[in-house]
Parts: C-alpha cells; structure tokens; sequence
C-alpha cells in the first residue's frame, strides 16, 4: 500500500473544477449503487415556510435534469439554506444552528416553484460519466466547499487555501489581483512543474503573482495542447483544467453551471478521463473532480463549523465573516490506477480530530505529495489529505479505456444573450484587468465582427509578444503586452453571454 512512510506512485495530480452543484443534487442517489455512499433516501424533505409549523413540505426527488434559473447561492442565501433563518443586516448571528432546512425556503423565495428544483437529485443513468468513475474508482462523500459564499472566494481557496477576506466579488481586488502565495510557487520554489490548461479566461489569474510574465508559459490552451500532451508524457507534476464557463452557439459551456447543460461537463470529464487513460503517465496520476460551491442545490449533511481562519483576515461589512465555517457538501470523485473499484472516501483520520476534506485538502495534499516544505496557510494545515485513496501496492490494469457516451438534455441551443451572471462579470472584470485599462469603448471595438470569431479559442499573448519582451530583458507583467481597454465595470449590467464572448476575445487576444 502507498502511504506517507514511501514515496507517493503519483507524479502528477490533475485537478478540475466544476460549477455549482451539491453531492446530494449529482451523486446523493449514487447510494442506490453502493449503500456506502452518504447520499439520499428520499424521505428528506424541506418546509417551504420554516417559521410555520404547519407548512408544506417538499420531498428530495430523483427528476433532475436541465437547470433553469440559478439558484441563489449567495453568502445570505447559503446563510437561510443552511440555518432556515433569513440573515438580519441589523442583528446578525454568526453563529446560527445549522439545521440544513432552508434550501426550499430560499427557492420559493427566489422565484416560485423553484424549490422543487433545489430539492431534486439526478439518477445515476442521468449523468453516466459519474455512474461509471463513481463505480470503477472513488468518491469522496464529505467534501466541502471551503467557505459558505460563491464561486469567486471558493475557487480562491483550491489554489492557495484562503481568499483574503473575500466572501463575495470585490472589483478592486480583482483588478489588483489577489496577493496570497499560491501552491503554484511552492511546486516551483521546491523544483516541480505546473500547468494551466484553459478553455476560457482562466480563473487562476485571480491571483496576482500568476498575471507576472515568467509564468506564461506554464498557460496552455486545452483544445491545442492538452491531448498532445497526454499523449507525449508531457504533463507536469500539477495540472489544472479550467472548463468553458460562457454559453456560445459554436462553443456551449461545460462547466455545468445552471443553466448550462450537464451533459457538457460529462463530455469534458470523459475527454479528459479518457486522454489520461492513454498517456504513457497515466500510472502515474491522481485525477481530482471536485466543484467550488453547492450552487443553492439541497444537501442533508450539516456544513462543519469551529474551522480554523487561515489567516486572521476577517471579512469587511455586511458580513464580517470569520472563515470559521465550512460551505456545503460538493461531488467529488477520485481517479487513478492505484485506486480500488468502489472506494468511499469518508472523513480523514487527521491531521486534527476536526479535520475535514475541503478545497485546501489540494494544496495539503499536493504537499504531501511532492514533499513541500511548508503549507500555505492555516487552513491547509488542519484540512485532510486525500492522498489515502491510493490504496494498492501495484496499479490496476483493468481500469476502462472509454468511458459512457452522454445524451444531451438541453432540448434548446446555447442562450447567447442571457445576462451575465455574477461570476461572469467577475471573469469580465479580471481579463480587463489583465489587459489594462484605456480609453475604447469595448462594445463599439466588436460591431462590426462577424459571430464565427468567437468560436476560436481563446487565446493569451500570442508567443512573438513574449519573445519581444525577453529580448527587453525587463521585468513586465502580462498587461503591458497587451492594448488598453477600460471601465468594463459599468457595462456589465448590460453585456450578455454573446456580446462579452465577442468583447471577451479582443481582451484576452
């Protein structure tokens, strides 16, 4: 067996990271297949008043399917989902019994009839992708979101275990990016590889020091250069996916945001599954699937509190978060040879008896692996490492080579001119950043592209560029590489997924 007194058989870890949707919402009806599995019964039910006692109550049931509207998952949102009260901006509790009985609540409150919505699962047959990684590999039945906010703060915490105080989009620091040290310069300060291989604006240049020059080579475009490198043993020691998080007619989303259809996120894992199967390092790898928050979807385990800070850093007003909750249960599930059919990753055994999985558990457990001399913050230290999957002595050689074709449930094309939703106006604010700003009017540069532009991939710098700047031999982040664009904030309200797909590509390329 594979544990911390050798070496790890893992030499590369692939990590991607899904949209929006909690564990009972994709895999609590998994228990179905393996009783293990902490999933669902179908007696789990919420009121839709919980301050009523003779309320209706709305049953958890198997009819998932395509998601539309979004559900709320704000930090005041997920605060009634999880606690059943309503957060008071006069007399706020920071510390509300969690009774996992306000998701309906919150659904109705949202639009009518939406609480159905939140209160139903998929069948295992729905997503067969999951059903055939879930039964040949491992999931992970208590994983949580980092912190009980949205997209921006969580996606934060995979990298570099903490968001710096954020608990909700901050324009300002988005354009400044993020300054917490990431577990990228730690793989590359104790000598290991990274790569970010990116289908859209990466996420990862949230972070501050990643927007710097020296580190544009170790961006790639996923439709050029990831099956390439799988199939020349390329990958390097850490590997991050990022998914297509805008909804075009020539390139749907598949980062399973509602209200993108999931049937594109199980065509991405199995491309991906099935590109790691046939690379020469595929004994070598640990594929992690996980998702950055629940998306305002159902879950019955209660989110863990008494969490450590990470860093001291409370959050500013309304809020005045802590960090010392955790956010609720996402999918996620395991894959690599060294992995037994089946496998039920539960709560980790340490490294504190409060210990749970959580999105610092990758920076913890990448540490361990490549044998990092320090953690990132005080988050990573106490989260559980997930390295105690890899529980064989030898690899398997039946692991299947092709994974299950999935059926579409989208009956409609891609909603091109559906507003931006809030991540995507924080993706919009980071390329601005990125590019710099300027005087151009961003809607005025596209009006006279033709739609086809936008099915190109998008692009950064393009290599003569950066060959021009190292003959300069200056220190130059990526923005002075690129042509000013300016006050893209007060265009948001205003910009849909087409339209920014369009100004999207003048910012990025």
């Amino acid at each position: 067996m594979a544990g911390s007194a050798t070496p790890s058989p893992i030499k590369t870890v692939v990590v991607l990271v899904q949209e929006n949707r909690s564990f009972d919402h994709m895999l609590g009806w998994f228990k179905t297949l393996n009783p293990e599995i902490d999933g669902v019964t179908g007696s789990e039910s919420n009121p839709i008043s919980t301050s009523d006692p003779n309320s209706t109550h709305v049953t958890f049931k198997d009819t998932a399917a395509y998601v539309d509207p979004d559900p709320d998952h704000s930090f005041q949102a997920i605060y009634e989902q999880v606690s059943g009260k309503t957060w008071d901006y006069n007399n706020p509790d920071p510390n509300p019994e969690i009774k996992m009985n306000g998701f309906a609540q919150n659904g109705e409150r949202t639009k009518p009839g939406l609480s159905e919505t939140v209160m139903s699962g998929f069948k295992p047959d729905m997503i067969p992708v999951f059903k055939q990684l879930v039964t040949e590999f491992a999931v992970c039945d208590r994983w949580f979101a980092s912190l009980p906010a949205s997209t921006q703060s969580n996606r934060l915490y995979l990298h570099s275990a903490t968001s710096h105080g954020s608990v909700s989009n901050n324009t300002e620091q988005i354009k400044k990016g993020y300054p917490q040290k990431t577990i990228f310069e730690s793989l590359e300060e104790n000598g290991h590889s990274f790569g970010i291989y990116h289908q859209a604006f990466p996420t990862t240049l949230f972070y501050r020091n990643l927007r710097r020059l020296k580190y544009v080579d170790n961006f790639h475009q996923y439709d050029l250069s990831f099956k390439r490198h799988c199939k020349n043993g390329k990958l390097p020691n850490y590997v991050v996916i990022e998914p297509r998080y805008f909804d075009i007619l020539t390139a749907a989303a598949n980062d399973d945001h509602p209200s993108h259809d999931v049937s594109n996120g199980q065509k991405l894992i199995k491309e991906i599954y099935e590109a790691l199967r046939s690379s020469p390092q595929w004994n070598e790898i640990l594929f992690l699937i996980t998702y950055d928050e629940h998306g305002g979807f159902y879950d019955h385990v209660p989110t863990p509190t008494g969490v450590p800070s990470p860093d001291d850093i409370v959050s500013g007003d309304p809020f005045n978060f802590k960090f010392d909750r955790l956010g609720c249960r996402v999918p996620t599930i395991l894959v690599s040879p060294w992995i037994e059919p089946g496998t039920v990753l539960h709560r980790p055994s340490g490294p504190h008896p409060t210990s749970e999985f959580e999105h610092s558990s990758i920076a913890a457990t990448v540490k361990k692996i490549f044998n990092l001399k320090e953690f990132l913050t005080k988050r990573d230290a106490w989260a559980g490492s997930f390295d105690i999957v890899v529980n064989r002595s030898t690899p398997r050689t039946d692991c299947p080579e092709k994974l299950a074709e999935p059926v579409r449930m989208r009956s409609t094309e891609a909603k091109e001119t559906a507003k931006l939703s809030d991540f995507q106006q924080e993706l919009v604010q980071a390329a601005a950043a990125v590019k710099g700003e300027g005087s151009k009017d961003p809607l005025k540069l596209v009006e006279t592209w033709t739609f086809h532009l936008v099915s190109n991939t998008l692009k950064m710098p393009s290599r003569n560029s950066l060959t021009t700047a190292r003959k300069l031999r200056k220190p130059m982040e990526l923005k002075a590489l690129l042509q000013p664009m300016h006050q893209l904030g007060e265009l948001l309200p205003k910009l849909s997924c087409r339209k920014f797909s369009l100004v999207w590509f003048v910012i990025i390329d």
